[in-house]
């Protein structure tokens, strides 16, 4: 998109080394202060094919294409044997875990509020029945002090 009064080619004419005309196709999506976008994009997918792409698609989508081939072509890059898959398999597998961290600290909570808190009456304002619940279990001590308004660590 470099005329003979404009600035720089597009980086993907400077890599190409080509002219670059003002109706170039690749001028709006590879801009001349990013050449690694696209040199990556030209590694794994090739000139020709994003050319054929880029005219198959309107004009409406080119830009979404472009973010999602450079966004591949770098996880290529990347990880060659998976590239975008390998990171979406990484992603999985740390939901998965953290999923089911959350469901055994669901279990706990549910454990510990059906056996070991009776129901406070009139005893969360007695210091001593606090004091016994307390020095069971850290997670309960908290629980029981701060519905009773108190520090855990001066009920010892």
């Amino acid at each position: 998109m470099a005329g003979p009064s404009q600035m720089s080619p597009c980086a993907a004419c400077k890599f190409l080394r080509r002219k670059c005309t003002p109706d170039c196709l690749f001028a709006p999506y590879f801009p001349p202060d990013q050449p690694q976008k696209f040199a990556n994009v030209h590694k794994i997918f090739g000139a020709s094919n994003i050319t054929k792409l880029l005219h198959d698609l309107p004009l409406s989508q080119r830009e979404d294409a472009v973010n999602s081939l450079a966004y591949e072509a770098d996880a290529r890059v990347k990880d060659p044997v998976y590239g975008c898959v390998g990171a979406i398999s990484v992603l999985q597998q740390q939901v998965a875990h953290l999923q089911a961290e959350l469901a055994i600290a669901h279990a706990e909570l549910t454990r510990i509020h059906t056996t070991t808190v009776p129901p406070l009456q009139d005893d969360h304002e007695n210091p001593a029945v606090l004091s016994v619940a307390m020095s069971s279990r850290p997670l309960v001590s908290q629980a029981l002090a701060s519905y009773a308004g108190l520090k855990p660590d001066s009920m010892r």
